[in-house]
């Protein structure tokens, strides 16, 4: 007999083959390059015979023409990165909730919508880097001790205008109050070696050149930079492991109000939570599988174990308005 979880996605391959006789194509808005996610689209069109059509564009201009569109609507699917953008999109009220148990079994709690708008596909931790060269891990030990006086000259972080830090600081308000918050915020920025970057990437080689010694980056910009540059002189460090753990957000999907294709939309959400879906999805993007039975690729295990935070990724939108005053506040741009 099929354990309850495998027979979940024996159910759920049954299923998607009934929803692709329903339409031969699934149009998807997505903030992801083409090559993060033309393998996952083409594994499912060789599986199914469903075409998956796909635009790319920054999440906010995907946004804004969902609205546009109405009724009148193109895309069935808004896949983009980041729970503040996704819950962003379920404000703008361009998302349509549904129920699947196929990913209720699939992905846990805290990587989906409460409303069942969207859901999680791929995980990364926005964590610390460090100079190979000039510290030691143990040093090292939270996000909240980046604002001791002995980082003083020695950090560098990314602007406060992406998403990615909105939501570590949506995160921190939610753990330690906006008062508290303000005081690490403060803390980090006081100790800025240079100016803030405008993406992960350049704080990563800020760190290798010298310019600092350690930065918050999320974990993919780490191992595309250390593919090209395998004697990088740059690590990752898993931060706050023994109270809260590690702050993971996530790219994830949502189905659109007005989609032209609801049922085969589903199949294919359902189908990108399973391990054959997501295996491929992960490893292309160099992050963490959301369906915990998934193992990451080996280059991306080779980084280490780490706890997570557990709290519901749906905290950086809920909490993202309060995050971006905050950050303003304490002089974070």
């Amino acid at each position: 007999m099929l354990a309850p979880k495998r027979l979940l996605t024996a159910i759920a391959l049954t299923l998607i083959g009934t929803a692709a006789q329903a339409a031969d194509e699934v149009v998807v808005y997505s903030s992801r390059i083409d090559e993060l996610i033309k393998p996952v689209f083409d594994a499912y069109t060789e599986k199914t015979g469903v075409k998956v059509k796909f635009i790319t564009d920054k999440e906010a201009p995907l946004m804004q023409r969902i609205k546009a569109e109405g009724e009148n609507a193109t895309a069935d699917l808004l896949l983009t990165v980041d729970a503040g953008n996704l819950w962003q999109a379920e404000q703008m009220g361009i998302l349509q909730p549904f129920t699947s148990k196929v990913i209720d079994a699939n992905i846990p709690l805290q990587y989906r919508a409460a409303s069942h708008a969207w859901t999680g596909l791929s995980l990364r931790a926005r964590t610390l880097a460090y100079s190979t060269e000039r510290v030691k891990p143990s040093e090292m030990t939270t996000y909240e001790a980046l604002a001791d006086k002995q980082w003083e000259g020695r950090l560098c972080l990314r602007t406060a205008k992406k998403v990615y830090n909105q939501s570590l600081t949506a995160t921190l308000i939610e753990t330690h109050g906006a008062a508290k918050t303000e005081e690490i915020i403060k803390g980090w920025v006081n100790n800025l070696a240079t100016d803030v970057f405008s993406d992960d990437t350049a704080v990563l080689e800020a760190i290798a050149a010298g310019q600092c010694d350690v930065g918050i980056v999320n974990t993919y910009y780490y191992g595309r930079l250390h593919k090209q540059k395998p004697a990088l002189p740059v690590k990752l460090f898993w931060p706050n492991q023994a109270d809260r753990g590690v702050h993971v957000n996530l790219s994830g999907i949502g189905l659109t109000k007005y989609a032209p294709h609801p049922e085969a939309a589903k199949a294919l959400v359902e189908w990108m939570t399973t391990p054959e879906a997501q295996k491929i999805f992960a490893d292309v993007n160099q992050e963490f599988p959301a369906n915990p039975s998934v193992k990451p690729s080996a280059e991306v295990e080779a980084w280490g174990k780490f706890i997570p935070d557990t709290l519901p990724v749906e905290v950086a939108g809920l909490r993202q308005a309060e995050a971006i005053r905050l950050m303003d506040r304490a002089g974070w741009n």
